[in-house]
C-alpha cells in the first residue's frame, strides 16, 4: 500500500507530483474554507481564500520544515490570509453576501427563509471566540471528530469538546433569543 500521509504526500509534491497535491487539496481544502470562514463570516470569501491559502501552500511548500505538521501549517496559513482579508477591509457586509443556491431553485419563498435562517445563523457564528467558531464549523459542518480537530488544533480533546459544547450551548441561547424577538 502506498504510504498517503501528510508527511510522504509533502515529499512527493516537492518532487512535482501533482496528484499528490490534489489529494491534500481533498484532504483538506473543505477545512480551510470552514478556517477562512470562522474569521471572515462570509461564505463566497471564506471560499477565495481557501483556495488561496492552499496554492501558496503548495507554491511555498520548501518552507515547510515539519511535512507531518502540514495541515497545522496550512491551518495557519489560511488564518493568516483570512486575518489579511479583513485587514485590508476585503469583506462585504452580510446584508450583500449571497449563499450559493442548490439546483432546483427553491420557491421564492422558501429561498427567503432559507436566506434568513443562513442569515442568522451566521451572525450568531460571529458572536462566538474564533477557536470555538471553528471547532463548530470543523465538527458540525465537515464532520471532523474531535480526535481530528484535536490533532489539527494542536489541542487537548478534552478541550474540543468543551468548545464545542459551549459554542452549541452559545448558539442554542442566542438563536433562542432571535425567534423570540421575532415572534
Amino acid at each position: 500500500m502506498i504510504d498517503e500521509t501528510d508527511a510522504a504526500l509533502v515529499a512527493l509534491i516537492k518532487r512535482g507530483d501533482r496528484a499528490a497535491a490534489g489529494k491534500l487539496a481533498e484532504r483538506y481544502l473543505r477545512a480551510c474554507r470552514a478556517i477562512a470562514l470562522s474569521v471572515v463570516g462570509d461564505i463566497h470569501a471564506a471560499e477565495d481564500i481557501a483556495q488561496d491559502a492552499f496554492v501558496h501552500g503548495i507554491q511555498r511548500i520548501d518552507d515547510c520544515r515539519e511535512p507531518e505538521r502540514f495541515a497545522g501549517w496550512l491551518r495557519q496559513i489560511t488564518r493568516n490570509r483570512a486575518l489579511n482579508h479583513l485587514r485590508d477591509g476585503k469583506t462585504r457586509t452580510r446584508e450583500h453576501q449571497q449563499v450559493d443556491r442548490p439546483e432546483p431553485v427553491p420557491s421564492p419563498a422558501r429561498e427567503a427563509e432559507l436566506s434568513e435562517i443562513r442569515e442568522r445563523l451566521l451572525t450568531a457564528l460571529n458572536t462566538l471566540p474564533e477557536d470555538r467558531r471553528e471547532v463548530v464549523l470543523l465538527h458540525d459542518l465537515e464532520g471532523w471528530t474531535h480526535r481530528e480537530i484535536a490533532d489539527r488544533m494542536n489541542l487537548p480533546a478534552g478541550t474540543v469538546r468543551s468548545h464545542l459544547h459551549y459554542a452549541r450551548r452559545q448558539l442554542r441561547s442566542l438563536l433562542g433569543t432571535l425567534d423570540d424577538q421575532e415572534g
